[in-house]
C-alpha cells in the first residue's frame, strides 16, 4: 500500500486507522470510545481503555522473549568513561526498583516529579519509573538557570525532583545542585524531597531531611509493578517556551502517545525491532522524551544516549564513530549539528575512517534543513537523507517522507507530504484555503491524530488561545510556507520570521536558503531590521567553513549577488556580515528574534535556552559595524 492509500485512509476513516495501529500495543482493557468527540475542541482518544507505557517499552519486551537484548547504550566522550550497556531485563530490574524509591518517598499515581539531569541512562530511568507507577514527570533541560527551573515547579507543583550533581559541558563541568536549591528557595512551591545522582566530577551537597542521594534511595526498597492507567491520563508535561516569556506545559497522554510513536518506528523511521537507533538529542527536548526514550523502546529497538556534542568531544567524527562502534542503522539529528560537522571537516575526511556499511537513512529534524546540508550528507554517507517536520506539541513527525510506507522523491527545501493523520491546509488571515504556491499559515485541520498534544497543563484557556483561536477548526503550527502542486509542504519560517520589505512578503527562510547554497558558507541566518524608508530590510549572518581563503567582503559581494539573482531585487538584500557562530538555543535553534531586537535597538529578554550568552555581545558588535541599531 502506498503513500496515496495510507494517507487517504488516514482521513477518511481515522478511527478504524488508528483502532488498528493500536492493535500494537498492549491494553489492559481496550477504549470503549477509539475518538471522543463530544467536547470539541477538546478530542481525545482511546477514552474507556487502560494501558502504561512502561510495561510497553520495558516489561512486554522481556515478558516476550528480549530480556537479554539491549535495550539503551550510554556513550560519554564528554566524560570520557566507559560505554554502558544496558538490556531489557536489567533495564527492567533498574526501573522498577527506583520505582519502589519513588513510592517509598510518598509520590503516587498523579503526582508530579520534576527530572533535572543531564544526559545520563538514571534521567531514562527516572522518566520510565514515573511512567510506571503513574507519577507525571516533567523534564527541565539540565543546567536551565534557576529562575526558569522555578516557573516550572510554580506550574508543575512537583511532590518530588530528580537532579544530579552536575552536567558535563566543552566548556567544564555545571554544578546543577547550587542552582536547584536556588531554584526551589525563589519558588513559593516547595518540593518535598529531592533524590540527587553524585557523580564523579562534582559532589554535591544534601540538605538533610530533604535531600536523599540516588544509590541510597534504592537501600531495601520493594521493586514497583506497573499501575494500570487510563489512556486519557497524562504521561508527562514538557514546557516549551510560551511568547509571553511563560512557559506552555504541553500534556501528553499514555494511550494515543504510545499508539503514535509505535506507528512513527515502523511507517517513518523504517525501523525494525531488534534494530539499532540513535536520536542525537537530550531528554530535557521533546526529541529526546519521543525518539531516545519512549519509541525506540516501544518498538523494541536498542537506543543511543549520547553525552556529547557533534564537533569537540573530542572532534567532528564522533557521530560517525558512534554509527560505526554500535551497529546504529536509523540515526537523527538537528541540521545544526550536520552544519557543525561540515563547518570543521568539509570533506569529511573523519568520516572515511568509519566502517558505516550498515548505516541506511539519516533524519534530520529542529529546523529548516537548506539543501547544501541535505546535499553534503548525501554526497557523503551516500544513503538517503530526510529532511522531516515536528514540533514539541504534536510529539512525532508531522511532515515527512515516510520511510516504511514509501521512499517519495526528495524535493530539496521540502520537509515533504503530511504525514498520515495530519490535515494540512495553507491559510490566509480570513481562515481561507490558499492555492498552489500561495505562503500563508500551515494549519492542521482539527482533530489532530494521536500523540499530540490534548491540552496545556491546567491551562485550557491557554491551549485554546495559543492553538486554536486565530483558525476556527484548525491547529496553528506557527509557521509560515506553502504547498505545491503535489502536496509537498514547504516550511519556510516562523509567521513572525515573515519580513515585509516595502509591502512585499518575504521569507527569511528562503533568503536562507540562497546563502547557505554559497560554496564558503557553513551556516547563516536572515533577520528583518526597521527601514524607515522600506518597513523592513533583510540582514544576513554568515559563518563560514574552516580553511576558506577568500576575504569576507568578497564573499558578501558574492552573496548578496546570489540573492539578488535567485529572489530578485524585490528583497533588497544588500547587506551580510560575516560573525565566528550564531547565537542558538540549546537544542539548536537560531535566535533570530533576539538578534533583531538588538539590530532594532529593543529591549529583549535573554532566552532561557541560549546555548552560551558570551555569543550575543559579538553579535552586538558586528551589528554596530553595520550601522545598528541606528542612532
Amino acid at each position: 500500500m502506498g503513500y496515496a492509500e495510507v494517507y487517504g485512509r488516514s482521513l477518511s476513516d481515522a478511527e478504524a486507522f488508528w483502532a488498528e495501529a493500536a492493535e500494537e500495543i498492549h491494553w489492559y482493557k481496550k477504549w470503549d470510545k477509539v475518538l471522543d468527540d463530544s467536547n470539541p475542541p477538546f478530542y481525545r482518544w482511546f477514552t474507556g481503555g487502560e494501558v502504561n507505557t512502561c510495561y510497553n517499552v520495558v516489561d512486554r519486551h522481556v515478558e516476550e522473549g528480549r530480556g537479554d537484548q539491549l535495550a539503551l547504550i550510554y556513550d560519554t566522550p564528554i566524560t570520557g568513561a566507559p560505554t554502558q550497556k544496558i538490556t531489557y531485563s536489567e533495564l527492567q530490574h533498574k526501573v522498577a526498583h527506583f520505582a519502589g524509591a519513588l513510592k517509598a518517598q510518598g509520590v503516587e499515581k498523579g503526582d508530579r516529579v520534576i527530572i533535572y539531569m543531564p544526559m545520563v541512562p538514571e534521567a531514562a530511568i527516572a522518566m520510565l519509573a514515573c511512567a510506571r507507577i503513574g507519577a507525571v514527570h516533567s523534564v527541565v533541560f539540565g543546567g536551565f538557570a534557576p529562575n526558569e527551573l522555578a516557573t516550572r515547579i510554580e506550574d508543575a507543583k512537583p511532590k518530588l525532583m530528580i537532579s544530579a550533581s552536575c552536567g558535563v559541558e566543552p566548556s567544564g563541568v555545571i554544578a546543577y545542585k547550587p542552582l536547584l536549591d536556588q531554584a526551589i528557595d525563589i519558588s513559593s512551591v516547595k518540593p518535598e524531597k529531592c533524590i540527587i545522582m553524585q557523580r564523579s566530577q562534582v559532589e554535591a551537597e544534601l540538605i538533610e531531611g530533604r535531600d536523599i542521594e540516588w544509590s541510597e534511595s534504592l537501600e531495601g526498597v520493594t521493586p514497583a509493578d506497573c499501575v494500570p492507567l487510563a489512556a486519557t491520563d497524562p504521561l508527562y508535561i514538557l514546557y516549551t517556551s510560551g511568547t509571553t516569556g511563560e512557559p506552555k506545559g504541553v500534556v501528553r497522554d499514555n494511550g494515543g502517545h504510545l499508539v503514535a510513536l509505535k506507528w512513527s518506528m515502523n511507517n517513518v523511521y523504517d525501523v525494525s525491532p531488534g534494530e539499532v537507533f540513535w536520536a542525537a538529542s537530550d531528554v530535557g527536548w521533546v526529541v529526546g522524551h519521543s525518539y531516545i526514550v519512549y519509541a525506540p523502546l516501544v518498538h523494541g529497538c536498542t537506543t543511543i544516549l549520547f553525552e556529547g556534542k557533534p564537533v569537540g568531544t573530542p572532534d567532528a567524527g564522533v557521530f560517525w564513530r558512534i554509527i560505526s562502534e554500535h551497529g546504529v542503522e536509523v540515526f537523527f539529528t538537528a541540521p545544526t549539528a550536520f552544519r557543525a560537522i561540515k563547518r570543521d571537516d568539509p570533506d569529511a575526511d573523519l568520516m572515511k575512517k568509519y566502517d558505516l556499511s550498515h548505516f541506511r537513512i539519516l533524519f534530520l529534524a529542529g529546523e529548516r534543513s537548506d539543501p547544501d546540508t541535505i546535499q553534503w550528507a548525501e554526497e557523503h554517507l551516500k544513503v538517503p537523507v530526510i529532511d522531516h517536520y515536528w514540533q514539541t506539541e504534536t510529539g512525532w513527525p508531522m511532515l515527512a517522507n515516510p520511510m516504511g510506507i514509501e521512499n517519495m522523491p526528495v524535493k530539496y527545501g521540502s520537509p515533504s507530504k503530511p504525514v498520515p493523520g495530519f490535515d494540512f491546509k495553507v491559510l490566509d488571515s480570513e481562515c481561507r484555503e490558499l492555492g498552489a504556491g500561495e505562503m500563508g499559515a500551515l494549519c492542521v485541520k482539527l482533530p489532530l491524530p494521536p500523540g499530540c498534544l490534548p491540552t496545556l497543563w491546567n491551562a485550557d484557556d491557554r491551549y485554546v488561545d495559543s492553538y486554536l483561536s486565530e483558525y476556527p477548526g484548525f491547529y496553528k503550527t506557527g509557521d509560515a510556507g506553502y504547498m505545491d502542486e503535489e502536496d509537498y509542504v514547504y516550511v519556510m519560517s516562523r509567521t513572525d520570521d515573515i519580513i515585509n520589505v516595502a509591502g512585499h512578503r518575504l521569507s527569511t527562510g528562503g533568503m536562507e536558503e540562497v546563502l547557505s547554497a554559497h560554496p564558503d558558507v557553513a551556516e547563516c541566518a536572515v533577520i528583518g531590521v526597521k527601514d524607515q524608508l522600506k518597513g523592513q530590510l533583510p540582514l544576513g549572518f554568515l559563518v563560514l567553513k574552516a580553511g576558506v581563503e577568500k576575504g569576507n567582503e568578497e564573499i558578501v559581494s558574492e552573496v548578496v549577488q546570489l540573492v539578488r539573482q535567485q529572489i530578485g531585487a524585490v528583497a533588497s538584500f544588500r547587506q551580510a556580515t560575516v560573525v565566528k557562530r550564531l547565537p542558538k538555543t540549546r537544542s539548536g535553534k537560531i535566535l533570530r528574534g533576539t538578534m533583531a531586537c538588538i539590530a532594532d535597538g529593543e529591549e529583549y529578554r535573554m532566552p532561557a535556552t541560549i546555548d552560551d550568552p558570551a555569543i550575543l555581545p559579538e553579535i552586538t558588535e558586528a551589528l554596530a559595524g553595520l550601522g545598528y541599531p541606528p542612532a
